[in-house]
């Protein structure tokens, strides 16, 4: 993959966790600077993901600790664990939300 597509599909892929998120309705706030997006939740922690163009990565960063995610058969998934980007992030912000969120 070239940069232009890795910025394309790293793009599509954050657009659509700020829709989830908003779709969702959950007690959420997001912010985007950059190339990096800031999930903060009510009882102050944080879920961090980026794009890291040198290696064409997703990461992931929270209370769980680190992922890395590797565009795979047209999905994210986690070098760690196997689990696609979009799990990944419903599986984190409902522990740092501390509830069960209605994803759409």
């Amino acid at each position: 993959m070239n940069e232009t597509e890795f910025h394309q599909l790293a793009d599509t892929q954050m657009e659509f966790i700020e829709e989830m998120i908003d779709d969702s309705g959950a007690d959420i706030d997001y912010e985007v600077t950059g190339n990096v997006m800031t999930l903060d939740f009510e009882d102050r922690s944080q879920v961090i993901i980026n794009r890291q163009e040198p290696m064409k990565e997703i990461w992931l960063a929270s209370k769980s600790g680190g992922f890395h995610f590797q565009y795979v058969d047209q999905r994210w998934i986690c070098s760690k664990t196997g689990l696609e980007l979009i799990e990944m992030v419903k599986q984190e912000c409902e522990k740092h939300a501390n509830e069960t969120i209605d994803w759409a």
